[in-house]
């Protein structure tokens, strides 16, 4: 099992740095960052991250097809995986579609248009010759000058049945959110469909201390209704740092290949550094 934490969005930017450093001098594998509506780009974060690590795989979770030409992103995680070889992971996913909607950006379609976004992508990461007039992409005889030698695995960060079958059809990997577990990762294992190279990441918030359920309650409340569940069915690893432990290696037993945590608050490194004392 991978064990990533994901640098949350409410902490500010400027703390990228000394959390990336501090990360990258312990056993975590990954350092993951994120791209939601008026929070911050997950493409400058990557960069910054992977500017001040020496180890650490950073991950994006996930960028919006929607918001990004497949050319420009390309180019974007072309330029990473240079100067970083090996250390990149790139999700791309739907968007939020209420967000999507708030600046313009929603399609008629967003099956095609991440199906075409990831194909595209790819090819144009291994060097290729790119002309795709698909059903919302548009690409005539565009190709990188620059491609990556080593392009980075591509990620699907979806939910539902038809976006997992798309995902293990076509990307790298898959990311879910926070909130499933061990309950449901048969049928998502079935739903995506892949072959077992493919990397199945899941995000899970993570909060150490005897009140760590009231703590995390507006949180479970949040991904309850995105998942459509009770805020009592979202699963959490929190309590005791064995408590927690036993969650992350759960979703480890389930069949997830990365774990990547999200600490709470101002000052999240602790609940990091109690897990890994018990993992």
């Amino acid at each position: 099992m991978r064990l990533g934490v994901m640098f949350d969005r409410d902490l500010p930017p400027e703390s990228l740095v000394p959390f990336a450093g501090e990360l990258d001098g312990t056993a975590v594998s990954d350092l993951w960052v994120v791209e939601d509506l008026g929070w911050t780009g997950a493409v400058s974060s990557a960069a910054t991250a992977l500017a001040v690590t020496s180890r650490l795989r950073v991950g994006i979770g996930i960028t919006p097809a929607p918001l990004r030409n497949p050319v420009l992103l390309a180019m974007e995680l072309a330029n990473l995986a240079r100067l970083h070889p090996g250390r990149l992971a790139a999700g791309i996913g739907h968007g939020v579609r209420a967000w999507m909607r708030q600046v313009g950006a929603a399609v008629p379609s967003p099956m095609a248009l991440l199906e075409e976004t990831i194909t595209s992508v790819q090819a144009l990461l291994r060097g290729e010759t790119v002309t795709l007039h698909g059903r919302e992409v548009h690409l005539d005889g565009v190709s990188l000058v620059h491609p990556p030698a080593e392009p980075p695995p591509v990620l699907a960060g979806v939910v539902g049945p038809r976006s997992l079958a798309l995902s293990g059809r076509l990307a790298q990997g898959t990311i879910i959110p926070e909130g499933l577990g061990p309950r449901q990762l048969p049928s998502i294992i079935n739903q995506i469909g892949a072959a077992a190279e493919h990397e199945l990441v899941a995000f899970t918030h993570l909060c150490l201390g005897d009140d760590a359920r009231d703590v995390m309650r507006p949180a479970a409340a949040e991904q309850a209704a995105f998942l459509g569940v009770t805020p009592d069915e979202v699963v959490m690893a929190i309590g005791t740092p064995e408590q927690a432990a036993a969650q992350v290696k759960a979703l480890s037993d389930a069949g997830v290949s990365t774990v990547v945590v999200r600490p709470p608050g101002p000052d999240p490194l602790p609940h990091v550094h109690g897990l890994l004392a018990a993992l």
